[in-house]
């Protein structure tokens, strides 16, 4: 790399990456970023239809693998299809997880439960995984993890679970960040406050009930807007990068200033 080309220190073209959650919406935002960069994508959901409808949008080489990763044998399976396919594993982007929300008094453990095993131990399991194989490669590797502003803040509204959850995925990466540091694999985490997705597009909507909402939370918004599926693509790029090289460990927060004031 070289200061008089600036640009190659983002240059991802040729690299693997895994995406799981790849039929969400930070997963479908990995799998164009990515692949529009010049990546050849794996794409793994267990949505197979909406999968589909991502890797329509994507260019270059991809391939699809209708399954989650919520199990020791599934992660593993996920990794060594990759590299199966492509012939190895440069980045992983785990884009799945899921939300429930409900007031202490009215969430079933289980729920609890489900919520910290989607988001905490799948992440968890998915960095073991790939971080084998790109050890086995030897010349290190990429691992981005899907935090949120919610791993910081708290939420009045029924987020126990998921603040908890989102809470841990920090601890991951940053413990993560540290143990993997002397192999060359850096693991750091993008953590969005609200952005434009199916489940909050009601938030964008011009309603009465949507204003409301959305202005009292731009108050706390020094940009003065929700966000939208492009604003984490720059992170993503970054994170996935030899830009990133010296970074790991690190949350990189893509809330419009959200978590600064």
């Amino acid at each position: 790399m070289s200061l008089d080309d600036p640009l190659s220190f983002f240059d991802v073209s040729g690299k693997v990456a895994l995406i799981t959650g790849a039929s969400g919406a930070f997963g479908a935002v990995a799998a164009r970023c990515l692949s529009g960069a010049g990546a050849k994508v794996v794409l793994a959901a267990g949505n197979a239809g909406a999968m589909a409808d991502v890797a329509n949008t994507c260019t270059g080489d991809t391939h699809q693998i209708n399954a989650r990763p919520d199990t020791e044998i599934a992660c593993n399976a996920l990794v060594s299809e990759t590299v199966k396919t492509f012939g190895r594993l440069d980045i992983l982007v785990v884009a799945s997880g899921m939300n429930k929300v409900a007031k202490i008094a009215d969430m079933a453990p289980d729920t609890f439960e489900g919520v910290m095993d989607a988001n905490v131990t799948q992440s968890w399991l998915m960095a073991r995984a790939a971080s084998a194989q790109m050890q086995a490669q030897g010349d290190g590797g990429k691992i981005v993890l899907m935090s949120s502003a919610r791993g910081l803040l708290g939420h009045p509204a029924g987020y126990t679970a998921y603040c908890a959850s989102k809470a841990a995925v920090d601890g991951i990466t940053k413990a993560l960040g540290c143990e993997l540091g002397p192999t060359g694999i850096t693991v750091n985490a993008i953590a969005p406050t609200v952005f434009r997705s199916p489940l909050t597009a009601w938030m964008f909507e011009d309603t009465n009930e949507a204003k409301m909402v959305r202005d009292g939370f731009l108050t706390r918004v020094p940009k003065g807007r929700l966000g939208e599926p492009e604003d984490l693509a720059g992170p993503l790029l970054f994170l996935s990068s030899r830009a990133s090289d010296f970074y790991t460990g690190h949350i990189l927060y893509a809330d419009g200033g959200y978590t600064a004031g």
